[in-house]
């Protein structure tokens, strides 16, 4: 059974930094994309940023497109999101996902997600 748990949640100021990690476990790890969504308060859960199995496709939400950077280490199964320049439309409980599909699939859709990871807060206030 696919395990996901994720770390490096926390507090920073306006235009600071935080990355987020998900290791993944119980299966080959090379085959599923993998996502990052998120729920703010108030809101649905949307989309943030995907990359494909292999790691030659990314794809990133308008409002995260520049600052944030999905990673992942196929011989390490980990997939991390690097945040930069967070700003006070950010805070929100960040989630990681798995997608078991063909090679190059890069999906927004969080319908698509088999698997997902515990949660991770993120809150930015001076």
């Amino acid at each position: 059974q696919v395990q996901l748990v994720q770390s490096g949640g926390g507090l920073v100021q306006p235009g600071g930094s935080l990355r987020l990690s998900c290791a993944f476990s119980g299966d080959t790890f090379g085959y599923y994309a993998m996502g990052w969504f998120r729920r703010a308060p108030g809101k649905e859960r949307e989309f943030v940023a995907v990359i494909s199995r292999g790691g030659k496709v990314k794809n990133y939400a308008g409002p995260v497109k520049g600052r944030f950077t999905i990673s992942r280490d196929n011989s390490n199964p980990t997939v991390y999101l690097q945040m930069t320049n967070l700003q006070s439309e950010d805070p929100a409980v960040y989630y990681c996902a798995a997608d078991w599909t063909v090679s190059g699939a890069a999906s927004s859709n969080d319908d698509h997600y088999e698997y997902w990871g515990q949660g991770a807060q993120v809150t930015v206030s001076s």
